[in-house]
């Protein structure tokens, strides 16, 4: 582990960076100087398939290319104490940023908002969130509270969408069915939400929780935010990816194989395409 003071540092950067991003507007990012964008399925703290993800992005000789990571925290890596290691991936994320700052982007998951907003969230008997907490602990002793403090900041200044130059729409979720008709896109562009909005029926709630992959629902979703084609996380697959209807792309990277899709911006692409861009590791 770096040492806690030097994190920190880190950290403090990586937020800076982040609401810094080129394009961004909000909660809303499109992206600038981009030619391909890699999106990488949910994490769930898997450093090697993080590790495997970046050595594919080759970002340093790719100078064009943007990388996405998308819900990192929360998995089943473990400290021999049995607390939870998934910060591992915010750290690396942090210090990605730091070294290519414009071009690689963290989205939030469910899990992030459950830590950061102290929504229990459970798999089996364990406490994920508090497994979490405990995990800064066995990492940082003293130091933790100020590395927590930290994630948490970074948790609430991610962007929740991004955009990209050819009109792919990339969230974690798509905000369901049901929500739509009160959906405003403009939302997304707002620096701060109530805290209802957190809540089941809110925005930021929808965005990260939904499950609705109904055909009906990707197409009112793009038709709301102007765009042709969805690509999100959030559901797991065996196979690393899924592809629920003719707009949509889901991609998963918790496991193997994990899921992401690699794919030009620079011209038009059809839902076909942005399939066959798909790629495991």
């Amino acid at each position: 582990m770096p040492p806690p003071d030097r994190m920190l540092t880190t950290l403090r950067r990586a937020i800076d960076y982040v609401a810094a991003t080129p394009g961004r507007r909000g909660h809303l990012v499109h992206l600038q100087n981009c030619a391909e964008v890699m999106v990488v399925g949910d994490l769930h703290g898997h450093v090697p398939n993080f590790r495997a993800a970046l050595e594919k992005a080759a970002l340093a000789a790719n100078p064009g290319r943007h990388l996405v990571v998308q819900e990192l925290v929360h998995g089943p890596f473990k400290y021999p104490d049995g607390t939870d290691k998934s910060h591992q991936l915010v750290d690396l994320f942090a210090a990605l940023k730091c070294q290519f700052p414009d071009r690689v982007h963290y989205l939030p998951g469910n899990h992030e908002m459950a830590q950061w907003k102290g929504r229990k969230v459970g798999k089996g008997t364990d406490d994920l969130n508090a497994q979490f907490s405990l995990g800064v602990r066995a990492a940082y002793g003293s130091a933790a509270v100020d590395i927590y403090r930290a994630y948490t900041d970074l948790f609430t200044a991610l962007p929740l969408a991004l955009r990209t130059p050819n009109r792919v729409f990339i969230t974690h979720t798509l905000v369901p069915g049901k929500q739509l008709d009160n959906f405003d896109p403009a939302s997304l562009e707002a620096e701060e939400y109530a805290p209802q909005e957190y809540e089941p029926g809110g925005l930021v709630y929808g965005i990260l929780w939904g499950r609705d992959v109904s055909a009906a629902t990707a197409v009112a979703f793009l038709d709301k935010v102007d765009a042709d084609l969805s690509v999100t996380g959030h559901i797991a697959n065996d196979a690393g990816y899924h592809v629920p209807n003719d707009r949509q792309l889901i991609v998963e990277c918790s496991e193997s194989p994990g899921g992401y899709v690699l794919f030009p911006t620079d011209r038009p692409l059809t839902h076909a395409e942005l399939v066959a861009c798909v790629g495991t590791i």
